[in-house]
């Protein structure tokens, strides 16, 4: 079986929005830092900027990232959206709402004809989520 994940940049705030993310979805993390890269930095990066952050999230899914290290200016985060699917329409709510505090909500959390609850939100750090549940109760 293969899994797939998403692997986050950040501009500089990668350590931050991490902390937040374990804080807020739960798991463990687990940083390097580029000062710790043999070698030194990539890009000129300091050596507080984070070269790698994983994140295995108690919903069995793992979020990785970065500080953007490379010489060109960070494009942003854009055309895409991380998603997370929860059984209990409250756990999702709460998550949800979490994610939107100090961000933007594009879409209110509520129940659709596909979901008991979903919602879409860009977080603090630019991070575009979608939370919602595995479907309709019958």
């Amino acid at each position: 079986m293969t899994d797939v994940n998403a692997y986050l940049f950040f501009n500089g705030n990668c350590a931050e929005a991490m902390k937040f993310y374990e804080a807020t979805l739960g798991g463990k993390l687990r940083v390097v830092k580029a000062s710790e890269m043999p070698g030194g930095t990539e890009g000129g990066a300091s050596g507080d900027a984070i070269m790698h952050a994983r994140l295995d999230v108690d919903t069995n899914g793992i979020l990785m990232a970065s500080d953007w290290m490379d010489t060109n200016p960070f494009p942003g985060m854009h055309g895409f959206r991380v998603s997370l699917t929860y059984r209990d329409v409250d756990d999702a709510r709460r998550i949800c709402e979490a994610l939107a505090a100090g961000g933007r909500t594009e879409m209110p959390f509520a129940k659709t004809f596909w979901s008991d609850g979903f919602g879409m939100v860009t977080d603090k750090f630019g991070t575009p989520w979608m939370v919602g549940t595995e479907g309709k109760q019958q």
